[in-house]
């Protein structure tokens, strides 16, 4: 008699081809949304039925000469060797570590990118977390995963101490900073190799902060919604950016050309050069104490920000304080007058500085555009009396701000502030 396990795999894969000739085209909208969610739900759960197997494999890759379970896999099933490295290690996570986790995948509320986040940001933790902080920081990102997308997962992993055990995550958050802090200062390299076709590349390795620093005056000059100095200041009279269509590394690369064309030699150095306005947040307790932390403003503005983030230690804002122009954001003071009422029809840029701060990407529901690249929106227009405050002003990246301005969608507000966005029938 086959296993249980074996036999639900045979029934399965009957099943799907029962509906192999099946055609999505006349389900009605309703019935598509509600079949890919089961869909969804469904793979999450042979997902995770599969990774039970592959994590009690050690003996099929003992009888077949192969490395591990994931050396056989990915020979055997033709899938990446990296995947099936982390599937594996993921497995055994589910195995030995992580029940809840693992009766999430069973009943099909989390994916598998999801759980792939939240193993990495448990064993992100500090090991001197005891084991039922740990576990109660697992239960809270599983809840969380019935809400949030693996991003978002790995944004509230990297803070999920704050909300399980505050009274250590600022000292422990603080203590994983300072340890990254100083091995990204020792691993700190750049690069320049000619190519020998006129081209040359360069590569670097350097520390978060200043990877954001290099996006944020590159952003400048790459932004699609970018004007030249001299183009009208009247949002109705802006012109599209020549390099919109371009590629986005294409962008990236002609703006740090332009970036080094147009640097002032005559200031640099000056101090360690006269760096661009960098926006700190941070709690003005924390700004004076030893172990701290502080958000460095520029999350989404280089690939792989999801897996880090960008925080600092208090240490490194303060250094950073002495050396570069920082616009610091103490919560809770009233450091940047925000309400102008109707004086301007266009957000000056102190606001705009306070949106980002407030908004940081698109608040469009589901869209995380870096808030850098963003229009400032007047939710009550502008011309309908709305006033030009911070309190009637939303970051919307341009796709959605032209779809908030079409007549064709209807637009809700939800109760995180976000827009959700609905086309008129």
């Amino acid at each position: 008699m086959n296993h249980p396990i074996l036999a639900a795999a045979s029934d399965i894969r009957s099943l799907l081809k029962g509906v192999a000739g099946a055609n999505p085209t006349f389900m009605s909208t309703t019935d598509k949304a509600a079949a890919l969610r089961e869909l969804v739900a469904a793979e999450a759960q042979l997902v995770e039925l599969r990774l039970r197997v592959l994590a009690d494999a050690g003996d099929l890759a003992d009888a077949t000469g192969a490395k591990d379970a994931a050396g056989w896999l990915a020979h055997q099933t033709r899938t990446r060797f990296a995947d099936a490295r982390a599937d594996l290690a993921l497995a055994c996570a589910l195995d030995r570590e992580r029940p809840v986790l693992a009766s999430g995948m069973r009943d099909g509320s989390v994916t598998l990118a999801q759980a792939h986040v939240i193993r990495r940001a448990l064993d992100a933790l500090p090991q001197a977390v005891d084991a039922d902080t740990v576990t109660r920081a697992e239960a809270h990102l599983v809840a969380c995963a019935g809400e949030f997308g693996p991003k978002e997962l790995g944004r509230i992993g990297r803070r999920v101490l704050d909300v399980v055990a505050p009274e250590i995550a600022e000292a422990a958050e603080a203590a994983r900073l300072a340890d990254l802090e100083t091995a990204a200062a020792e691993r700190t390299r750049m690069t320049m190799r000619r190519q020998g076709d006129g081209t040359t590349r360069i590569s670097a390795l350097v520390p978060d902060a200043v990877a954001t620093r290099l996006a944020t005056y590159l952003q400048a000059f790459a932004n699609p919604r970018a004007q030249c100095s001299d183009a009208p200041k009247d949002e109705a009279e802006q012109t599209a950016d020549p390099f919109t269509r371009l590629p986005h590394p294409r962008r990236m690369g002609e703006a740090f050309a332009r970036f080094l064309e147009t640097a002032d030699p005559t200031r640099i150095p000056i101090h360690g050069g006269d760096a661009t306005t960098v926006i700190v947040t941070i709690p003005l307790a924390s700004l004076r104490a030893e172990l701290a932390t502080a958000d460095l403003i520029g999350a989404g503005l280089v690939p792989g920000d999801d897996l880090t983030g960008d925080r600092i230690t208090a240490s490194e804002a303060r250094r950073l304080a002495c050396t570069a122009k920082i616009l610091p954001a103490v919560l809770g003071g009233t450091g940047l007058p925000v309400d102008l009422g109707r004086a301007k029809r266009l957000f000056t840029p102190t606001q705009r500085k306070a949106l980002l701060i407030r908004d940081r990407t698109c608040r469009a529901e589901g869209c995380d555009t870096p808030g850098t690249w963003c229009d400032a929106h007047h939710l009550d227009p502008w011309h309908n009396n709305g006033p030009t405050d911070l309190d009637n002003g939303i970051l919307l990246c341009p796709h959605h701000h032209h779809r908030a301005h079409d007549t064709g969608y209807r637009t809700d507000r939800l109760p995180s502030g976000d827009l959700r966005f609905h086309r008129r029938t």
